[in-house]
């Protein structure tokens, strides 16, 4: 079984984990309602897709 020789030091270790890092969503607005949502995906407000109505939105009724 292959042991490395040596021990990997901290600047070596921490120059292959540089990629591992959390971004924040892109977000864009909506054309339709202006709302925030995530690019190339449905708006969940509205329900629109490229200006194209993909689902229909429930709305909840309030008491």
């Amino acid at each position: 079984m292959a042991v490395p020789k040596r021990r990997t030091s901290k600047t070596r270790r921490d120059k292959r984990r540089t990629h591992w890092k959390l971004e924040a969503p892109q977000l864009v607005a909506c054309p339709q309602c202006h709302e925030l949502k995530a690019q190339h995906r449905v708006c969940l407000r509205c329900g629109y897709y490229k200006n194209n109505k993909v689902i229909t939105i429930k709305v909840k009724k309030q008491k």
